[in-house]
């Protein structure tokens, strides 16, 4: 492809909205004008999957296209937390914590993106560095350039109205906050999913007031399935697929998602060019077997965050697993001894989220030994399993091995 060509798939593919529209980022873009762009990150998180990719992804084409990347941590806006977040208020974070929580993500994004490259250096910043030394007088002076009415247009505090659920005024200056950071980076993009297009639309507000100039938004579609609107990853309902996670866990979550979302993972969540997701778009339609493009799907995933050969492996680890019936080379072992009960052992492990999980699992019939004998007693101990049922198969990905001293 060719500049132009770059630009256009990189303005169209995974994005929902650019304001304050295409044409003109797409103009600035093809003058040859180098961006300061930049995405910012929760701190309090360590978990990135496929959905989060999705900026990374757009991120890196930026990046070889030679703009200036920003990540930035924002850890002094994590003090308030942002309002979406409706659970509850969220830990206020050491220097410590949010550098430990930063090397995690650092090493699961560098998966994408290159921190080894010299020549044009990814940087990455604290936005208490700029927000923790605003004085009341430049705190008054940012608030005057919002109206309340403005504010509360905002979905999230609509809710809350409504529902008469609290709304502390404290909340009322994540956006402005989150806004200023454009202008302490004196960015002109900032790439972000469409939950945080209130904010990042703040931002423009604040860099046209400031400084008198563009700056422009991309929000990123979000990964859900077609018909039903369900997110793809959560990571609470069990469904997200971590950058982190192992090679056959990884393959095999791939393979459970549902046939309908197979064009938008290769869309979203590869580097295979859009061109070639439309000719496999167009081979579904007329009738191709769904688990073929799948299977190629999930290998390329797994290439991309653990290399050709492991993918390869994997493939070939599921294809015995669930089209031979073979029990996997590669399954957990778990060690444990005489009078410990099975469902303990697996939720200490963390193999099953709880012992009413575990309860569930074995009512359904969904935990066998590899000769395909069922555990149908829910207060099985370790060692009245026998040898040939220490190794079990739990729900559709997981195979374990018990190991009794």
């Amino acid at each position: 492809m060719n500049e132009r060509e770059k630009i256009e798939e990189l303005l169209t593919r995974s994005v929902a909205a650019i304001y304050p529209n295409k044409e003109e980022l797409k103009k600035v873009l093809l003058s040859g004008k180098k961006l300061r762009i930049y995405n910012g990150i929760d701190p309090t998180a360590t978990y990135v999957h496929l959905g989060h990719a999705t900026n990374y992804l757009i991120l890196k084409k930026f990046h070889e296209l030679g703009h200036k990347i920003i990540i930035l941590i924002g850890d002094f806006t994590a003090m308030i937390g942002d309002p979406s977040d409706k659970n509850a208020a969220r830990k206020r974070l050491t220097k410590e914590e949010v550098l430990l929580n930063l090397k995690s993500f650092k090493n699961q994004i560098g998966k994408i993106i290159d921190f080894e490259n010299k020549t044009n250096l990814i940087e990455f910043r604290f936005n208490a560095d700029w927000l923790a030394k605003l004085t009341w007088e430049e705190g008054i002076e940012l608030a005057s350039h919002f109206t309340v009415q403005q504010i509360i247009e905002r979905d999230i505090f609509q809710k809350r109205i409504k529902e008469n659920k609290p709304l502390y005024l404290h909340e009322f200056f994540y956006p402005l906050m989150q806004g200023y950071d454009s202008v302490a980076l004196e960015a002109d993009l900032e790439i972000g999913g469409t939950d945080q297009t209130f904010n990042m639309l703040a931002g423009r507000i604040l860099v046209k007031d400031y400084q008198n100039r563009e700056k422009f938004v991309i929000t990123t579609t979000l990964l859900e399935h077609p018909i039903t609107k369900e997110k793809l990853m959560s990571k609470s309902l069990g469904t997200g697929i971590g950058l982190d996670e192992n090679p056959t866990d990884m393959f095999g979550k791939v393979m459970a998602m549902a046939d309908e979302t197979i064009i938008q993972l290769y869309t979203d969540c590869t580097n295979i060019s859009f061109k070639e997701v439309k000719n496999i778009q167009q081979e579904l339609e007329k009738g191709s077997n769904p688990k073929d493009i799948k299977t190629r799907l999930a290998e390329e995933i797994v290439a991309m965050y653990h290399g050709k050969e492991k993918a390869r492996q994997a493939r070939e680890n599921f294809e015995k697993t669930f089209s031979k019936g073979e029990f996997p080379e590669n399954a957990r072992v778990v060690e444990t001894e005489k009078g410990v009960k099975l469902g303990d052992i697996l939720v200490e492990n963390k193999i099953v989220s709880s012992k009413t999980e575990f309860r569930r699992l074995v009512e359904s019939g969904a935990i066998s030994s590899a000769s395909g004998k069922k555990i149908e007693n829910p207060n099985i101990l370790a060692e009245e399993l026998q040898e040939e049922g220490r190794k079990l198969r739990i729900g559709k990905k997981s195979f374990v091995i018990i190991n009794l001293h």
